[in-house]
């Protein structure tokens, strides 16, 4: 009886799918199963380490020895390496044996062949690295966001434009506003399971704004729950500057030509007086009709300098230039046109505002545009009151300060909104609407900005801050805005 159980033992023993052996304290291989002895060979009197590994010394972590020490299982992963050469790897489980007095004599130790599920984890990570590395270099910029809308993982162009901001909300890093956006397409495929396409102005960690193409799709579990959200933006702000140039273009034509139709009717106008005039020998008819048609040929002249300013995209022509010496100089030119106006002009220079890095035409083309925009505001003014523009300097060790000052029709809320848009213009057929917008352009290419203050029928103050160091890299103007100054009466 006792012969047959053991023999039934033995089976079992052999039957084990896995290697199986037992070992006493030395390390010595003193009993096998057969699938062991299949792969790795003749056993007696040979260590583990000899038949597993093909090494001279025993294994620096060993599982066998962590049992014989503390007569507790463990649990390892090796890779051992059969008679054929085949690398295999195993999941090693050891168990201890006992006497009748409770010593641990041997240990067997038990090797499950999980070659095929190693590989396969191999292979899925492999797929997960290729599929990181493809998530990391596409080339846009890519969040995925949780149902608070807050950013879980991103790659690594959005990472370099707005900062490893995990955890933060979407809105807080794209907008840097304090509440959710609205509409929201994240929270349009959280709700529909659907793909969403919006387009949206965003900004990055350094300030600057770009038009960008949202894309959203749902990110669903094991039992298709939407967990998260993939956003992806397209940078497509190149596409619209181009669209916005195309559409400045045609607005352009069309403004010019309505412009200059204007500008010929008037000139007509003065040369008819004048031709009259001759003819009758009316010497106030002759001044009146010259006066109206050098005005026109002023007005004509600086359209053209302005449309070859707005069409000429080029760097600024950089140079030292004393703030105070360009005033004197912008102030000699404007001072005879407010004279002949009969429009009292004042400047106060400071003459140790010193000097910046800058575009010598282009910044006096700037506080001539912005001084005669003040000239004409006060010539169109109806009102009764002595007409007056000022002009002010001053500097500061890092920038300098021009200040236009004038108290003619003034602007409401929605012409200051619009004072720096592309052909707007306050002053009707009289203006082109090109001025104010060639100066905040320059302004901004400068690297400085043009604030506004203005009442309607009171007046208007500009505020052009320069840097006097010229700014790195080049400043595009195309998605700047004017800041209005702070009003006054508010505490």
């Amino acid at each position: 009886m006792e012969h047959n159980r053991r023999r039934f033992s033995d089976k079992i023993f052999d039957a084990i799918p896995g290697y199986l052996t037992v070992q006493d304290r030395d390390f010595r291989i003193v009993e096998a199963n057969d699938a062991f002895r299949q792969d790795f060979g003749d056993v007696e009197g040979r260590f583990c380490y000899q038949i597993y590994k093909h090494r001279p010394e025993k294994c620096e972590v060993c599982p066998v020895e962590q049992t014989f020490h503390d007569g507790q299982r463990h649990r390892s992963e090796e890779i051992v390496h059969t008679l054929d050469g085949r690398e295999v790897s195993v999941l090693v489980n050891t168990t201890p044996i006992r006497d009748d007095d409770g010593n641990v004599t041997e240990v067997v130790e038990m090797s499950t062949d999980i070659t095929q599920i190693k590989q396969l984890q191999k292979q899925q990570q492999e797929s997960r690295e290729r599929y990181r590395q493809l998530f990391e270099d596409v080339p846009c910029f890519i969040s995925i966001q949780d149902r608070d809308l807050r950013i879980v993982d991103s790659n690594r162009l959005f990472r370099e434009a707005f900062g490893s901001k995990y955890g933060c909300k979407c809105y807080e890093v794209y907008k840097h506003r304090t509440e959710e956006c609205y509409p929201c397409v994240v929270r349009k495929t959280f709700s529909s399971g659907e793909s969403h396409t919006h387009e949206e102005v965003v900004t990055d960690k350094n300030g600057k704004r770009m038009n960008v193409l949202v894309n959203t799709m749902p990110i669903v579990d094991a039992e298709g729950e939407i967990v998260s959200v993939i956003e992806m933006s397209t940078d497509i702000s190149q596409i619209r500057q181009l669209q916005s140039k195309l559409t400045s273009i045609g607005l352009l034509i069309s403004s010019i030509s309505h412009g200059l139709k204007g500008l010929l009717n008037s000139l007509d106008g003065g040369i008819y007086l004048m031709n009259t005039g001759l003819k009758k020998d009316n010497r106030e008819r002759i001044d009146q009709g010259w006066e109206i048609a050098q005005r026109n040929i002023e007005r004509i002249r600086s359209l053209v300098l302005d449309i070859l300013y707005y069409a000429k995209d080029r760097e600024p022509d950089w140079e030292p230039v004393s703030a105070g010496d360009l005033v004197s100089e912008v102030c000699a030119i404007v001072e005879p046109k407010a004279t002949k106006m009969e429009i009292e002009f004042t400047y106060d220079i400071d003459r140790g505002a010193g000097t910046l890095e800058a575009d010598h035409k282009a910044v006096r083309s700037m506080l001539i545009n912005l001084l005669e925009n003040s000239l004409d505001a006060c010539r169109v003014d109806k009102g009764n009151r002595k007409q007056a523009v000022s002009i002010a300097l001053r500097g500061s060790d890092h920038s300098v300060e021009f200040e236009i000052v004038d108290n003619g029709i003034g602007m409401d809320q929605e012409t200051r909104e619009k004072a720096f848009s592309l052909f707007f213009s306050s002053k009707g057929t009289e203006g082109t609407g090109l001025g104010l917008f060639i100066a905040n352009k320059i302004a901004i290419e400068h690297g400085g900005k043009i604030e506004l203050d203005s009442v309607l029928r009171e007046g208007t103050r500009f505020v052009v801050r320069l840097p006097k160091q010229r700014p790195a890299g080049k400043i595009t103007a195309a998605a700047a805005e004017p800041e209005p100054l702070a009003d006054p009466n508010e505490e």
